[in-house]
């Protein structure tokens, strides 16, 4: 796509269960450099429509149109217990095609657990394991980051790290899609969506509702 197009671009995504429709017809456009977040009540379909946008799962109907690299940083870590926390990132760099495991060695750095590498994951708490589930979907710089609860078991440090990070992505013109139940980080979004009904209804972030009534009463 020329540059400034949609980096994602999802039309009329539809997709059901036995249950009956989990997604009825969800529209989105993520644009180059963009932090949009997706919120919604457990079981509103979430997670089922990030590995719908990752490929992981295929919709009834409906498109999705990427544009660049896609980075994937589901709920569940993708991690084997008995590789070493050094072994996934070899793995995960062949898998990619990369010549160097040089990126994954700064994430590593920006979140604080490079001290891990010879670590399994069963030893690891559950921040840390999350810490290299993100750094596995991060490692080959892709131009879009989906990310389901990226932050469970973070502690506050990390937490703070993580937005670093997203900030850091946004600069460089990648863009990041996170999906959560909670919205108090709307403030960090540049929009913000809510799943409802099966389809995503853009949300006014409570920031800007919080500028807004200061900014009313305001001289």
């Amino acid at each position: 796509m020329p540059s400034g197009d949609p980096v994602l671009r999802v039309r009329d995504v539809r997709k059901s269960y036995r249950g009956g429709p989990v997604l009825r017809g969800v529209n989105l456009d993520l644009s180059p450099g963009r932090v949009v977040g997706i919120v919604g009540e457990n079981g509103a379909g979430k997670t089922t429509l990030l590995r719908v946008l990752a490929g992981d799962l295929r919709p009834d109907g409906g498109s999705v149109r990427h544009g660049g690299r896609i980075g994937h940083c589901p709920q569940e870590t993708v991690l084997h217990d008995a590789f070493t926390v050094e072994q996934h990132l070899r793995f995960f760099q062949v898998a990619y095609g990369m010549d160097s495991p040089r990126r994954a060695e700064e994430l590593m750095e920006a979140l604080r657990f490079s001290g891990s590498r010879r670590a399994r994951p069963a030893t690891l708490s559950g921040g840390t394991r999350q810490k290299l589930n993100l750094v596995l979907a991060l490692m080959h710089d892709p131009d879009v980051l989906l990310l389901d609860e990226p932050y469970q078991g973070f502690d506050w440090e990390t937490y703070v790290r993580f937005w670093d990070l997203a900030e850091e992505l946004r600069a460089r013109g990648r863009s990041v899609l996170v999906v959560s139940h909670l919205a108090y980080d709307a403030g960090r979004l540049d929009t913000l969506h809510r799943l409802e009904g099966g389809v995503l209804r853009e949300q006014e972030r409570e920031q800007e509702r919080v500028n807004a009534v200061g900014g009313a009463g305001a001289p």
